[in-house]
């Protein structure tokens, strides 16, 4: 093959593919292979593969380390990115202080990868506030993050980089304190330490290269981001149905969590009731269930939805 009909057939690639960047492997992996299959997005199984191709769609999928994905976005490597509020605020920091661009789009905030960086110390400290760290070493492994909170706290401190097992730094004597990711608190209790103060909260985000795709690549990505926000309403949504008086029916409207405007069905048979169909884009509860029935409401159920657009 020719240079230049390589050159051509890339450049005809690069304006109907959209490349999208995500973790090989980690805390964001599974939720984020998950959206994609929930969105009709048919991708290869094996992880081991650093370059993978929808099979249904015109999508690359990159798969990389977290902390790359900012970078390659920025960098105009890839359309997409989904990564932690976490790293991307950590990646820009440091790029920003390198002299590097930071440019970026934020597309979509996604409902996965909640977190929180907090700050840790031994259980059988006392904790009165982040002064008590004044002069202490702390590990971790945002250190632009954790500088910006002391720094306007006015607490000055050494900090101790690692990329790894930051929560065994104070038992080996590396660190006083530790500033770490926390999703449960059971790995900090494991070792014998204590979640005294958030610095940072965090969850998965589609983020996007600051320039326009072009019309063909816009044209997929239009359609993803609808599909990703119909799979991230069917979450919490739920579909109820019911039998309900209609003397009770705004009573009913009115205690429904999230409720769109009810569908309406005579019952046969039944001058004063009538079957009841909505959907609600919360939660719904037994003591919900339980009011309905109070009001008069028979044969309720309740169906999660699996996916919902528009």
């Amino acid at each position: 093959m020719s240079t230049c009909k390589a050159c051509c057939e890339n450049n005809g690639s690069e304006k109907k593919r959209l490349r999208i960047a995500i973790q090989k492997s980690g805390r964001l992996t599974d939720e984020t292979l998950k959206l994609f299959k929930d969105s009709g997005i048919k991708i290869s199984s094996n992880r081991d593969h650093l370059l993978a191709h929808a099979e249904n769609l015109p999508i690359d999928i990159l798969r990389v380390r977290d902390d790359d994905i900012p970078g390659l976005v920025m960098d105009h490597v890839v359309d997409w990115g989904i990564v932690g509020q976490n790293v991307l605020e950590e990646t820009t920091m440091q790029r920003d202080l390198d002299g590097m661009y930071t440019g970026f789009n934020e597309v979509l905030k996604l409902n996965f990868g909640d977190c929180r960086l907090s700050v840790a110390v031994p259980m059988e400290e006392e904790w009165h506030g982040l002064s008590d760290l004044e002069g202490k070493k702390i590990a971790t492994t945002y250190p632009h993050l954790l500088r910006r909170v002391m720094k306007n706290a006015g607490v000055n401190f050494r900090s101790v980089l690692l990329t790894g097992s930051v929560e065994v730094a104070p038992r080996a004597g590396l660190a006083d304190a530790i500033c770490d990711l926390v999703c449960t608190g059971a790995t900090l209790q494991s070792n014998g330490l204590k979640e005294v103060e958030t610095i940072y909260t965090s969850k998965a985000v589609l983020i996007g290269r600051d320039q326009p795709l072009f019309p063909e690549k816009q044209a997929i990505a239009d359609m993803i981001i609808e599909r990703f926000k119909g799979v991230m309403s069917a979450v919490e949504s739920r579909y109820i149905m019911m039998n309900a008086p209609k003397a009770k029916l705004e009573q009913i409207r009115a205690i429904l969590p999230g409720a769109e405007n009810p569908s309406i069905i005579e019952l046969e048979g039944s001058s004063d009731r009538v079957a009841l169909h909505v959907v609600s884009r919360e939660k719904v509860f037994w003591e919900t269930l339980e009011q309905l029935k109070a009001l008069g409401a028979t044969s309720i159920l309740v169906v999660p939805i699996e996916k919902m657009l528009g």
